[in-house]
């Protein structure tokens, strides 16, 4: 089906967009001690506060390799409603996603490499041993506005989507970047796609960052009209379902 933009808005057309990097993506998330509920994270138990200690011990050996660019552990503090729910279609399975370990390698071959490396394969079994669900999938970039510093603290999100056409959820996202654009500021995101042959719950997996704090960054999306009328509305119309997740760096 063919992309349908309800309400549109002059304000809001598609975001700009540079050149996609020619790296590779490994996206390792885990569901260790989510709440499975909207809000605020809490508790940060002794233990899940180990386990992030050893997993930024392993990404720090894992950043190392020749072919890894960067590895970065994230840790989340906000769960958000998921938007764009289609009653009486089947969901993915939602994104309760506490922990995730994003791995930049030197290009999307590379990345068969880095999975089969000791650091990456001790960061899998820690997670495995503690986490109640884990999700992994090798990804190229398909859209880049700039590129995610992750080098220093901000306001980070991966937002999961859901979708049964992977084409048409990716050209959807144009319009809903520059609806971010426009009223938060956003000047950085890489979309990431699932490589060939992979599997994955999720069609696409975004990530960007901002420097605002929480209230401002709330504050720039949820009063206006258009964040329903627009953002919304055009995820439910085109039966893609978006489930944001906001992080710290761990």
């Amino acid at each position: 089906m063919a992309l349908e933009l309800v309400n549109p808005d002059p304000r809001y057309g598609k975001v700009r967009l540079i050149e996609p990097t020619s790296l590779g993506y490994l996206h390792l998330a885990a569901d260790v001690q989510a709440a499975h509920r909207p809000g605020p994270v809490l508790r940060r138990s002794r233990d899940k506060m180990q386990l992030l200690g050893v997993l930024k011990w392993l990404a720090r050996q894992l950043a190392q390799l020749g072919t890894v660019n960067s590895a970065t552990v994230y840790d989340a503090f906000l769960f958000t409603q998921p938007g764009g729910y289609v009653k009486g279609r089947p969901a993915a399975p939602p994104a309760w996603f506490d922990v995730v370990v994003l791995v930049e390698t030197t290009s999307p071959e590379a990345a068969a490499e880095v999975r089969a490396a000791a650091p990456y394969q001790q960061i899998v079994q820690e997670l495995t041993q503690q986490a109640r669900r884990v999700h992994h999938v090798a990804a190229r970039n398909v859209r880049r506005v700039g590129d995610v510093d992750n080098t220093r603290p901000g306001l980070f999100v991966f937002n999961y989507f859901a979708g049964e056409e992977p084409g048409r959820a990716v050209e959807l996202w144009d319009y809903l970047a520059g609806w971010y654009e426009t009223e938060t500021g956003l000047d950085n995101s890489t979309l990431l796609a699932p490589l060939e042959g992979e599997k994955s719950d999720y069609v696409m997996i975004n990530h960007a960052r901002w420097d605002h704090s929480l209230p401002v960054f709330m504050a720039r999306q949820l009063p206006k009209k258009t964040f329903r009328s627009y953002l919304l509305a055009n995820l439910t119309a085109n039966q893609v379902t978006a489930m944001p997740v906001l992080y710290h760096l761990a």
